[in-house]
């Protein structure tokens, strides 16, 4: 990995400086890929601040406003007074974090780190919001002459990153240790940047993109930290996200990845017609991979659907769906014995497992040895009552759970 430091003043970085919203932002004379598109969410085009307001009070007021678009699921990545924090940094002369470029072999660059710090910068010279000075609320053009120019002499330490897609992915998750993290899938969406990265977002990452408007009854998640994305990626490798991506960096289109996620989607509506808000937070994708050539009885998957649903012994609901295809109690999280039921049927029982043989088949267990068990399992029918409790020495039940 080459690295070298370089000193930028704040004029150079905002030369030919344009902000087209999800279409990216570019910065440096054009040669900065400052945001590439549908990187995710910024506060784009601020109004104007109240002195009186800041933080979240300022974007509940700016939502009322429409001034923001409230999204669901949208999370901003800077806030009102993080960005007015970078200016007043600047203003006093104070240094700010170093920030990485990656350095493309065409002589461009792209933002490996300090995207954010950037984007305040030039929309605060852009016009786009003020900031407090001598008292009073002040726009970059409202400022005197010696100030504007001590803000466009401000010297940026930003190191020119050079080398593989592996070494940029280490030295990224490196340095993104501090700040507004990345989650690990917009690291990904970075370091294989390309056509089929730009491509998959248009599906998947921009405000209401064609996965969120196909799919939000079905898949959870904010578009804007690449969580869709994320997901079908998931599905689609299974769980082998930096491979794929690898493998399909240069592709010009990520068609084969919405075909999948629309085959998905298709398949779940197809064999589960009868919507359930708990269908939200299934891994629909792993299911889909696994039973997608099986010939499944919608009207048979939906009567066992619906009585689990009444279950009470079922806590985690979202996990019926898997259940009626794998048969794997474990995606219902059973209801588990009480306290007092496990008391009651170690008292009960003396302190005797039932199902010891030899030297203890008479031994005495102290409760806290002991661990409860259903009498009449639970897909025979038996409940989560005390009537239905036993209590067993962990070895045993350990052996007869299959532990």
């Amino acid at each position: 990995m080459k690295i070298e430091l370089h000193q930028i003043p704040i004029r150079e970085v905002v030369d030919d400086y344009k902000d087209s919203a999800e279409e990216g932002v570019v910065g440096y004379g054009g040669k900065l890929n400052i945001r590439p598109k549908y990187q995710r969410e910024f506060i784009q085009h601020l109004p104007e601040y109240p002195a009186a307001c800041c933080g979240d009070e300022w974007l509940n007021i700016a939502f009322l406003r429409g001034a923001i678009p409230r999204q669901e699921g949208a999370g901003f990545i800077y806030k009102a007074e993080q960005q007015i924090a970078v200016i007043n940094s600047v203003m006093g002369g104070f240094p700010l974090n170093a920030m990485y470029w990656v350095k493309n072999s065409d002589g461009s660059f792209e933002t490996l780190d300090g995207q954010q710090r950037t984007v305040s910068v030039c929309n605060f010279l852009a016009g786009d919001f003020n900031v407090m000075d001598e008292g009073y609320q002040k726009y970059f053009e409202n400022l005197s002459d010696d100030k504007r120019k001590k803000i466009h002499d401000y010297i940026l330490m930003v190191y020119f990153c050079e080398g593989t897609d592996d070494e940029k992915l280490a030295w990224f998750r490196v340095i993104n240790t501090a700040g507004e993290k990345l989650t690990p899938q917009e690291l990904l969406n970075a370091i294989y940047s390309g056509p089929w990265v730009t491509d998959a977002k248009r599906y998947f990452s921009k405000s209401n993109a064609p996965a969120y408007l196909l799919a939000h009854d079905y898949v959870s998640g904010a578009l804007n930290r690449q969580e869709y994305l994320e997901t079908v990626l998931r599905w689609i490798s299974n769980d082998k996200i930096e491979d794929y991506m690898g493998k399909h960096q240069k592709d010009k289109d990520a068609d084969k990845l919405w075909e999948y996620f629309q085959n998905v989607i298709a398949w779940v509506q197809k064999n589960f017609p009868d919507y359930r808000r708990e269908m939200a937070h299934v891994e629909w994708g792993e299911l889909y991979n696994e039973f997608k050539d099986k010939k499944l009885d919608p009207k048979k998957l939906e009567k066992e659907v619906t009585e689990l649903m009444q279950d009470d012994d079922v806590t985690k609901k979202s996990g019926i769906y898997p259940y009626v295809l794998t048969r794997q109690e474990r995606f219902l999280n059973i209801r588990a014995f009480s306290d007092k039921m496990k008391r009651e049927a170690y008292e009960r029982q003396k302190g005797i497992c039932p199902f010891c043989k030899g030297e203890n088949k008479k031994k005495k267990w102290d409760i806290s040895e002991m661990e409860a068990d259903h009498i009449t399992p639970w897909h025979e029918g038996g409940k989560t009552v005390t009537e239905n409790c036993q209590m067993l020495c962990k070895a045993d039940n350990r052996t007869k759970s299959g532990k």
